[in-house]
């Protein structure tokens, strides 16, 4: 009796099911970077007005200039590394499944690179209080 007499016509389609859902995975996490930029856009923009209500200082805008600098390189960083590794992780598991659980963890690891931009500038952009006082001391 032959190999393909034991399967059902319909078994290389749920073979090929677990590959695609392995391969959006790195998909999904470069998205998530992509999300914190996007928080800290609209953390900025929020702490900005018309001209006449609110003055823009030198401090302000060095410490956006930051933020932004800060999330943007550090998602680049978290992007390559998740690409380099998604691409090399989807085409290995394709051929051995058992890669499939250190591909995750690499993944993540690289994630976290994007998070700790993230969570650093949330601390500069909302801790902005006691940094303008000790900025006005200097002055």
């Amino acid at each position: 009796m032959a190999e393909a007499d034991l399967a059902p016509k319909f078994a290389p389609f749920f073979g090929m099911g677990g590959i695609a859902f392995a391969s959006l995975i790195p998909v999904v996490m470069a998205g998530i970077l992509a999300v914190y930029s996007l928080v800290i856009a609209v953390l900025i923009a929020g702490d900005l007005g018309p001209p006449p209500e609110q003055e823009y200082s030198l401090f302000n805008g060095f410490m956006h200039l930051a933020a932004g600098m800060s999330v943007g390189l550090t998602g680049l960083a978290a992007g390559y590394a998740i690409g380099v590794v998604g691409d090399m992780g989807v085409r290995s598991y394709m051929q051995q499944s058992k890669v499939f659980v250190g591909m995750v963890l690499i993944l993540i690891f690289g994630e976290v690179l994007g998070l700790y931009g993230y969570v650093v500038i949330q601390l500069v952009i909302l801790g902005n209080a006691n940094w303008v006082f000790a900025a006005s001391l200097w002055d």
